[in-house]
């Protein structure tokens, strides 16, 4: 099978087009590829010696985001000149708003990453739930905008920091059995308080893995299928107690854990 060198080039910090990368190779099983990135991109000089390298690999495609429509039309221009697939990502998208909007666009790099209100919100959300981690630090619980119960290994920890990323004042508390929650949490409606749960075997698995790399636990009892079952059952039990949504994250990887989790906030705010 055909290896593709794949070439992503960015004007700005590259994450916009890892991730729409990320998405498109996903919708392919049999795509067999090495990836390289090339982050802030400006001059047409960076972009003659990238193309050096491609024309020196075979199967090199390219995909780039470049708002500047110069470089963009140098770097495309290049690209068929030497043969070599290439593939704009925002360049149409651009132009359709464009029209759309009845206005010009900017093509400023790295428009996105701007100090604005929002940035800070993020930093602040960040902050927050990093000291807030794995159950620390609960009395100021009300100051969470979101939750998060589950037992060991539901993903509690990435799901916090990718809600944080996304600005939101993130919380969560690991389950373990006899252990309390605090009380506020059962006495206040108006907190998004969101139940992790997961297959009993499925925990099993993950917690060997991390039993391995942690003398402290015992192994027998961390990772026993039916002292874990106990703990979900029991979770499930205080979730459906008090009437907390519930999500299991069994199949679901951290981004579509976080948008559901999202989408509870939402309607418990417009409520």
């Amino acid at each position: 099978m055909n290896k593709y060198q794949v070439f992503l080039i960015s004007d700005s910090t590259g994450e916009t087009l890892d991730r729409i990368f990320l998405a498109l190779q996903s919708q392919f099983t049999d795509f067999n590829y090495e990836k390289k990135e090339f982050v802030f991109i400006r001059t047409e000089q960076q972009i003659s010696k990238i193309l050096k390298e491609c024309k020196e690999k075979s199967n090199s495609v390219i995909l780039y985001t470049i708002v500047d429509t110069g470089l963009a039309k140098h770097l495309a221009a290049q690209c068929l000149k030497n043969n070599i697939p290439c593939f704009g990502v925002l360049g149409n998208l651009i132009l359709s708003f464009s029209k759309l909007l009845n206005q010009k666009a900017t093509h400023k790099p790295s428009a996105q990453h701007v100090l604005d209100e929002d940035y800070y919100k993020r930093i602040e959300a960040i902050q927050f739930t990093m000291t807030h981690d794995d159950g620390k630090k609960n009395e100021d619980v009300e100051k969470a905008d979101i939750i998060l119960l589950g037992v060991s290994r539901t993903s509690k920890t990435p799901t916090s920091i990718y809600l944080a990323n996304r600005g939101f004042k993130t919380l969560n508390i690991p389950l373990v059995l006899d252990q309390k929650i605090p009380d506020f949490l059962k006495t206040n409606n108006n907190l998004c308080v969101v139940g992790l749960t997961a297959d009993p075997e499925r925990l099993a698995e993950i917690r060997k893995t991390r039993a391995n790399t942690n003398n402290n636990i015992d192994l027998k009892l961390y990772t026993n299928v039916e002292k874990i079952k106990e703990e979900v059952d029991s979770s499930k039990i205080m979730f459906k107690k008090f009437n907390w949504p519930t999500i299991d994250v069994t199949r679901r990887s951290v981004e579509e854990t976080a948008a559901s989790i999202i989408k509870i906030y939402e309607i418990k705010k417009n409520k």
